[in-house]
């Protein structure tokens, strides 16, 4: 349990960190609302991939493998970087429940792992990297939440109107991290959905963007923590670093594509109307032959009536041929 203040804004927060307890087993709140993230942010996505050209279950089978590599990415980042600690507890390698889950190793986990799976069903990955980065963006800004209930992912000492105060903190007013990044995510989940609805000209962009976005605000907030992971022998922090390096990628890839207008929802639907109209000329084929068939039968119809009646014609002059001949026997005979 927690005793959690902000003074400058009168709030006081008693803060428990399990969320459920079943016997010896406990749910945390940090786990239940990263899961929360997770849904919000997979229902977006599904409520979306017609537009963006992608179909539901190869982007369905990305999202589990994603999700499987991401949490293994996310681990295995922190853990690497804090190999000093975790060497000498090994048994607490696993332990994901009390944090410990660095969100870039589970981007670059997630990513590697759900674009293997669309490279192979062969999906459009710049499409599914678009949506995909919407989807984080809402994970994102929930799951720092997770991190303010354990009370960690926290910054420097401030006097800010704003600053938070726990035990964990020292008693004593510092940036509210989790926070800031919270904020700057959801705000920009809605600047990209924004843009994706009524500017986007090619897949990819919304991804790219999110480079530059995302990687803005971690190089400013990473600079003010006081838990970062640093590269070793070099004391630079890995986050900010990392972050620089996303932001310049994303800047100049879309200088670079800035011509660019491909987008595979345009593919589909072209190749949709070119099947349409292929479908449209074997009817207009098909009802054409069954109208020669049908002049074709009728022309049949006239021969053979025409060729009836000539026959009718013929009987009737026999006929009278006859009976001239039988008028002649009987007159000849009266003679």
């Amino acid at each position: 349990m927690y005793n959690v203040q902000f003074p400058g804004l009168g709030i006081d927060l008693d803060i428990n960190p399990v969320a459920l307890s079943v016997g010896n087993f406990q749910i945390y709140w940090y786990g239940v609302i990263i899961g929360v993230g997770f849904m919000l942010a997979l229902i977006f996505a599904l409520r979306n991939l017609r537009r963006f050209g992608i179909d539901q279950n190869g982007f369905i089978d990305c999202v589990l493998v994603g999700l499987i590599c991401g949490i293994l990415g996310a681990r295995l980042y922190y853990v690497a970087f804090r190999w000093d600690y975790y060497s000498q507890n090994l048994g607490e390698l696993f332990a994901i429940h009390n944090g410990g889950l660095a969100i870039y190793g589970g981007v670059i986990g997630a990513l590697a792992g759900g674009c293997t799976v669309a490279r192979i069903k062969k999906l459009p990955i710049p499409a599914i990297l678009d949506i995909t980065m919407m989807g984080f963006l809402i994970g994102q800004g929930l799951g720092r939440w997770g991190n303010f209930f354990n009370q960690e992912a926290f910054g420097t000492e401030t006097d800010l109107p704003w600053r938070m105060v726990s035990e964990n903190t020292g008693g004593v007013g510092v940036h509210p991290c989790f926070l800031y990044e919270s904020l700057w995510c959801l705000i920009g989940f809605v600047l990209l959905y924004l843009f994706s609805r009524k500017f986007r000209k090619y897949d990819g962009q919304i991804f790219l963007m999110y480079l530059v976005w995302y990687g803005s605000e971690r190089m400013i907030v990473e600079g003010l923590r006081t838990d970062s992971l640093y590269i070793p022998f070099l004391g630079l922090r890995v986050s900010q670093i990392l972050a620089a390096a996303t932001v310049v990628a994303g800047v100049v890839l879309l200088i670079v594509f800035r011509k660019r207008t491909y987008k595979a929802v345009e593919t589909l639907s072209s190749g949709a109307a070119n099947s349409s109209d292929i479908d449209s000329g074997e009817a207009e084929a098909e009802v054409s032959e069954d109208k020669a068939a049908e002049a074709e039968a009728s022309e049949k119809n006239s021969d053979g009536k025409e060729a009836a009646d000539k026959s009718s014609e013929k009987n009737s002059d026999d006929k009278k041929a006859e009976d001239n001949k039988g008028s002649d026997t009987k007159e000849a005979s009266g003679n």
